[in-house]
């Protein structure tokens, strides 16, 4: 068996005010040996971007416009609660960091309506949102107003203040054993759906540009969708979820 492997770099365009990133295209062709016929299997190319777009030096300021808003983004922890020094590959994304601008806002119907986090705000988003940049030597993320969960001012999600539609649920315990009595393992315990309210937003804007409020109230017990949300995990080990009000589907009692 015979292998080639051939590596080209190619240097995406300059624009100004950016610094140009380097992409690298790959691809391997393998020759393999059959007592019927010779065949060449060549794997797809793999391009590799990066994924944040560097401002130059020469920019000082960064203005959000509309209802984005600018988040300098939290240092991922770099060592477990127990104090074990974690590999790059297994530290957690961040989702949280400070808000440092915002935008105008935006107009609903007749109405002007305002960012609702300031700068200076310490919040939550959600894991896939926004558009990274690095700016001023730090890692930084432009993302709609409505991406942001909640705004958190201490180190337990338990405190979080969810914004809009947003809903902050602890999520109940997974079963430990079957209904027979069998003794689960982590990896066979159902995702559990059911969990108790702990704060909710202020509501969605209607089209007048005015909160609705949340059908839900702290204390309530909930079922809501199993792969909906965030998860978090709470000072005391507990696992929260933070997800839209409509991802709930009713209230148990």
């Amino acid at each position: 068996m015979a292998a080639a492997q051939l590596t080209s770099t190619c240097i995406l365009p300059s624009f100004e005010g950016l610094r140009s990133s380097t992409s690298k295209a790959s691809f391997t062709s393998v020759a393999l040996s059959s007592p019927f016929r010779s065949s060449t299997l060549r794997s797809s190319r793999a391009l590799v971007v990066k994924s944040a777009t560097t401002v130059a030096p020469k920019y000082t300021s960064l203005k959000p416009l509309g209802d984005r808003v600018l988040v300098k983004i939290k240092a991922a922890e770099e060592k477990t609660v127990g104090g074990i020094l974690l590999p790059s590959t297994a530290q957690t994304k961040p989702q949280g960091g400070e808000v440092v601008a915002v935008g105008e806002g935006r107009t609903i119907g007749d109405k002007k309506v305002e960012i609702g986090v300031k700068a200076g705000t310490p919040v939550v988003y959600s894991k896939y949102a926004g558009t990274e940049v690095e700016f001023n030597g730090s890692s930084h993320l432009i993302l709609k107003e409505d991406d942001i969960v909640g705004i958190l001012e201490t180190d337990d999600v338990k405190d979080l203040k969810p914004l809009n539609d947003r809903v902050l649920i602890k999520v109940e315990e997974a079963e430990e054993t079957t209904a027979g009595g069998l003794l689960l393992t982590p990896a066979s315990k159902e995702k559990p759906s059911i969990g108790t309210v702990i704060a909710v937003g202020p509501g969605p804007l209607n089209e007048e540009g005015n909160r609705t409020g949340v059908p839900l109230s702290p204390g309530n017990t909930v079922l809501y969708s199993k792969f909906a949300g965030n998860d978090f995990k709470g000072a005391d080990g507990s696992e929260y979820i933070t997800l839209r009000a409509s991802d709930v589907m009713a209230v148990l009692s």
